[in-house]
């Protein structure tokens, strides 16, 4: 018996989705396609858009191998995250033999560094009581082997380090990833 595939296209706005097997992907239709856009694109006037400062992917790069080169030192297996002010992750370098819950605990330590602008370590301070505390919020991780990355004083991205049996050779290896944005030269 010949399994059937369902197979939709649904146009509108200039969008195509196309649902085979379970699976969707969507496209840009060209505009003199029928259901595509209908009008040309307008430019937005200046002041609508905000430019914010990110990490280029050299930096990522220099950053996450001055992790990893002090992870090897310390003979420690671990996942180095970073992630964007936003929260999205931008680099995950992993040791040869990093376990696989490596890759959440760090990137929730880069999440948490990056949204809250300080390394985990000392934030994990203030994550006990009670009551709700700031460790009750969704995505975040509040264990040492975070560190905010600045411009000035505001906090653009997140480094995080999961696996060293301890978070604070974690935060050893995320400072050394700093460390090298603090001294990037391209």
């Amino acid at each position: 018996m010949k399994r059937n595939h369902l197979i939709s296209t649904i146009a509108g706005a200039g969008l195509g989705l196309a649902v085979v097997g379970g699976v969707a992907a969507t496209t840009l239709l060209p505009a003199d396609t029928p259901g595509g856009p209908s009008t040309a694109a307008a430019a937005v006037a200046p002041q609508a858009v905000a430019q914010r400062d990110v990490l280029s992917a050299d930096a990522l790069v220099a950053a996450a191998e001055a992790g990893l080169a002090e992870a090897q030192d310390q003979g420690q297996q671990v996942t180095i995250a970073i992630v964007d002010r936003s929260g999205a992750t931008r680099l995950v370098l992993k040791t040869d033999n990093a376990g696989p819950q490596t890759q959440e605990s760090a990137e929730q330590k880069a999440y948490t560094s990056a949204a809250m602008g300080q390394p985990t370590g000392a934030l994990a301070e203030n994550a006990t009581g009670d009551g709700p505390t700031i460790a009750d919020l969704p995505g975040t991780l509040f264990l040492a082997g975070g560190v905010p990355v600045l411009s000035g004083e505001t906090p653009i991205a997140g480094i995080g380090v999961g696996g060293a049996p301890s978070g604070d050779i974690d935060e050893e290896i995320a400072q050394a990833a700093l460390e090298a944005l603090e001294n990037f030269e391209e």
